[in-house]
């Protein structure tokens, strides 16, 4: 390389840095201070490509928030642009409010082919505005109109969206109308027992607020629940629990509304997340994936509950042709290539080498997931550790479907070996002193930031952001996987060692370690 050349390599380096630089600049003293992903991830991207974004300072990142789980075949996957590029060169209208479209059509008869068994062959579906909280919002009016009730049944930890009733139905406001009741989990128990005895729990505490006439609780016009918790800290609810809470809500006549918005189209090694348990819900509310990356949100039901009048429930922007076709695009490449079957036997790969991980550092308390819908919950081992709910506080995994954390140590048996093949969280076996270490989310989010300086975007969630969320598209490669776990498990040892007062041994190498920048297909 010439003296000249290596000049101009530089003042175009130069040039970028200062491209990108602007507009952080320019970004944060013009834009809202509600902006969220902007402050903890400063990049801008110019280019992306499957797993692989480049933003204008030239860096490549590997991307496992996916638009929050919105790609589930990466950025600008081929078969979605084609569909988009077909629907521009055609003509055809790009804003057609609720009209019937020959795009429209395809999309419904691709999404009905997708649904559970017992839904599609009476099931309505309704077309609202673009965001998943819009379909959230349309379900619990449609349920209240179907039932003459008010009340809505909703779980700890939630995340509806950001409209008011969906915010209600989270946990983030005041709702006289919302019932809260405890989800189950293992690792943070709110009974302080975890596995089958947890969930049997959760599911009792259930039945009683609904049969209970002094419970406080009338009956409700609906129960909305998320099949895995996704911000609430990548929390799957035990196949068991799923269908007691079926059986609960069929029994009472309450309709159950499935918050597929984050974990449908393949993202947890089944199409919808339900047929983990083989639930059939009467509602369901889907976004994100199903616009293959545009704007789409619709509620899917049970014709009985058809009962609105018309106008009832609108939205002006609920006739996108484009996503729509990128949505039909996106259903159909992930059913016939059978990504969501990819996507379970991959994610149990990376969660087997996410408890070795674990095995080698106090600071990650718990591993979970399912498919391609994966958490590491970040502890502080030093601090004084939270008591148990109640006594008998342990660790015991579930007789059925859920997440999978850290091996037992020793030759102790795992308790949450599946009927079903899924395992869910596993710690060794704890007596009734044992206490949890307290979330930590300083820790996650240096974690999060050692990731950004080696090329891999996480998000955090959890109860206090302490969880490390991994959303890779399910076009994710066995080398990516490897690449993106290299980058992780690196960026943990390293906030592990940064803590303070800390020394020790980072994490050993369990293959090389990836440079910071990779090719366009997330590969060297």
């Amino acid at each position: 390389m010439t003296v000249t050349e290596s000049a101009h390599e530089r003042c175009a380096s130069d040039d970028a840095h200062l491209l990108h630089d602007g507009i952080l600049r320019r970004q944060s003293a013009r834009e809202s201070a509600a902006r969220t992903y902007a402050r903890v991830l400063p990049i801008v991207p110019v280019r992306a490509r499957g797993l692989t974004i480049e933003g204008a300072d030239g860096r490549r990142y590997l991307d496992c928030l996916s638009g929050a789980g919105t790609l589930a075949l990466g950025h600008n996957h081929p078969v979605v642009l084609e569909a988009v590029r077909k629907v521009l060169d055609s003509g055809a209208p790009l804003h057609a409010l609720d009209l019937a479209t020959p795009v429209k059509d395809a999309f419904v008869t691709e999404l009905f082919r997708t649904l559970p068994a017992g839904l599609a062959d009476r099931a309505r579906v309704q077309f609202c505005g673009p965001a998943g909280t819009d379909a959230v919002e349309a379900a619990f009016k449609l349920v209240r109109t179907a039932t003459g009730r008010g009340g809505i049944m909703a779980f700890t930890g939630a995340y509806h969206g950001m409209t008011e009733a969906a915010l209600a139905a989270s946990g983030h406001a005041c709702d006289v109308r919302v019932a809260r009741l405890p989800y189950p989990q293992d690792y943070r128990c709110p009974f302080g027992l975890g596995g089958s005895r947890g969930a049997e729990l959760a599911a009792r505490w259930t039945e009683s607020v609904l049969d209970d006439p002094k419970s406080g609780v009338p009956l409700p016009a609906g129960m909305i629940l998320e099949p895995v918790q996704g911000e609430g800290g990548v929390i799957p609810a035990p196949d068991t629990w799923m269908r007691r809470i079926r059986q609960l809500t069929e029994e009472r006549s309450v309709p159950l509304i499935a918050d597929e918005i984050q974990t449908g189209v393949g993202r947890t090694g089944a199409f919808w997340a339900v047929d983990h348990s083989g639930v059939t819900p009467d509602v369901m509310v889907l976004s994100k994936a199903i616009g293959g990356s545009l704007p789409l949100a619709v509620v899917v039901y049970r014709d009985d509950l058809d009962v609105w009048e018309p106008g009832a429930h609108a939205g002006t922007f609920r006739g996108n042709q484009l996503a729509m076709a990128a949505g039909t695009a996106t259903l159909a490449h992930v059913r016939e290539n059978r990504l969501a079957e990819r996507a379970a036997v991959l994610g149990s790969r990376m969660l087997s080498r996410l408890r070795e991980l674990a095995g080698h550092h106090a600071c990650v308390g718990d591993v979970r997931g399912r498919g391609l819908m994966l958490g590491l919950e970040l502890v502080d081992p030093d601090a004084e550790s939270e008591a148990a709910t109640e006594p008998g506080e342990r660790a015991a995994g579930a007789a059925d479907g859920g997440s999978a954390g850290p091996a037992p140590a020793g030759p102790a048996a795992i308790p949450g070996a599946a009927g079903d093949g899924t395992r869910r969280s596993v710690a060794p076996p704890a007596d009734p002193a044992v206490r949890r270490p307290p979330a930590a989310p300083g820790i996650a989010a240096a974690v999060q930031r050692e990731c950004l300086r080696r090329g891999l975007i996480v998000e955090l969630g959890g109860r206090h952001a302490s969880v490390v969320r991994l959303l890779p598209p399910l076009t994710l490669t066995d080398e990516q996987a490897t690449a993106v776990l290299d980058r992780l498990c690196d960026a943990v040892g390293a906030a592990a060692l940064s803590r303070p007062g800390r020394v020790g041994g980072q994490f050993p190498p369990l293959g090389r370690r990836p440079p910071s920048t990779t090719g366009p297909d997330g590969t060297d």
